[in-house]
């Protein structure tokens, strides 16, 4: 099993930064591709970010390339998702996955998920 725990979400302004940490205990992630997603009310949980288990290959949503940047640190057991220039419509809850499968796109082919951490950006 893999706990996963995410934090650093919180309200900022349009054109502001965050980063989020996603904690993981109980097995190293160093195996895993891990991915971020987001789900805004009432629509369904997407996929922003996802970085192969090599800690190499990354792969981002249109919506966020060139914003948000997803990296990890397998000796703290750490994934990341550093975002700037947010926007309004970042808004969502944002969740931290584990997959040990080959695809990175879909929430269904995630074994683990983290609590989620609320992001708010104000216009």
């Amino acid at each position: 099993q893999v706990q996963l725990v995410e934090s650093g979400g919180g309200l900022v302004q349009a054109g502001g930064s965050l980063r989020l940490s996603c904690a993981a205990s109980g097995r190293t992630i160093g195996s895993y591709a891990m991915g971020w997603f987001r789900q805004a009310p009432g629509k369904e949980r997407e996929f922003v970010a996802a970085m192969h288990w090599n800690g190499v290959l990354t792969y981002y949503a249109d919506s966020v390339k060139g914003r948000f940047t997803i990296s990890r640190d397998n000796a703290l057991n750490t994934v990341y998702l550093q975002m700037h220039s947010l926007k309004p419509e970042d808004t969502a809850v944002y969740y931290c996955g584990a997959s040990k499968g080959g695809n990175y796109y879909g929430s269904q082919y995630y074994d683990y998920w983290g609590q989620g951490t609320q992001v708010t950006v104000s216009s």
